[in-house]
């Protein structure tokens, strides 16, 4: 092979490393933002379940029922 044949072959494959290279980067990029919505989504969920927790009455505990009043209206 010789010297200009040999550079071409360097030049493609160091062009196609810088494609994936390129594609890799733009992939990481694009899961960091998902990555920052879902953390995003968590915090939310997260304040909201704490909130609730605080509207919520202190649970005691749990009231015997009598299975009739479990059955709908029409019995």
């Amino acid at each position: 092979m010789n010297t200009t044949q040999e550079s071409n072959s360097i030049d493609t494959r160091l062009t196609e490393l810088e494609i994936k290279a390129s594609f890799a980067e733009d992939l990481i990029d694009k899961l960091d933002q998902i990555i920052t919505r879902q953390q995003d989504q968590i915090d939310r969920l997260t304040r909201e379940v704490h909130f609730l927790r605080q509207q919520s009455p202190e649970e005691g505990p749990v009231p015997q029922r009598n299975p009739r009043d479990e059955l709908p209206p029409h019995y």
